[in-house]
């Protein structure tokens, strides 16, 4: 029993490398894309050797990949750290919807996620990346008030990726500077105009 301690320092230590890693990876890949930014640069960044990066990753994109995760990750929990059970299911998509955009505001999170993520990781994989995170809450969100029947029936998975889609778009477009109120008001109206009639009636 007395070799447990040294094997949660083991873990920890091992934890803070990842962690360096990733921090420095993201620093370099927001600054100078991730085909402009080497290995050797991000060890450095981090104070690491390049054994530690091959000792938690396989290459570059397993690291970038890591990366992108983490920000997808990040976004999933503002979303729903925003959007709590006193909401109605309609406000709770609405209110998503404004949380996912300003979880996007973040200082090169529409780059990693949206611009370099599908160039790099290719499609599939960031479709799979964004199932677990934020089209995952959109798509809970979704299924939730079509169980309430405040908004029309609709295939569930095209509709995800549809809606998903106009807020990433949303998303980049504010990223340039765009009006935000603008689109936060636009998109609450495409969700409102899924809400059924009040007697019901699709």
């Amino acid at each position: 029993m007395q070799d447990l301690p040294a094997r949660r320092s083991n873990r920890d230590r091992s934890e803070e490398t990842r962690e360096k890693l990733i921090h420095a990876a993201r620093k370099l890949f927001v600054e100078r894309s991730y085909a402009g930014t080497g290995t050797p640069e991000i060890v450095s960044a981090a104070g690491l050797t390049r054994g530690a990066l091959y000792h938690h990753f396989a290459d570059k994109q397993a690291l970038f990949r890591a990366v992108v995760e983490r920000e997808a990750e990040q976004v999933a929990e503002e979303i729903e750290a925003k959007t709590g059970l006193t909401l109605s299911p309609l406000e709770a998509l609405i209110e998503g919807g404004r949380a996912f955009l300003e979880a996007m505001a973040v200082p090169g999170r529409t780059r990693l996620l949206l611009l370099d993520g599908p160039a790099v990781l290719g499609r599939v994989v960031m479709d799979e990346i964004d199932g677990k995170h934020g089209n995952r809450t959109l798509e809970e969100g979704l299924a939730a008030a079509m169980k309430a029947r405040v908004i029309r029936e609709a295939p569930l998975l095209p509709l995800t990726a549809l809606l998903g889609a106009a807020y990433d778009r949303a998303a980049l477009a504010i990223a340039d500077g765009r009006d935000v109120e603008a689109f936060h008001a636009t998109l609450a109206v495409l969700i409102q105009g899924l809400a059924r009639d009040d007697d019901g009636i699709e």
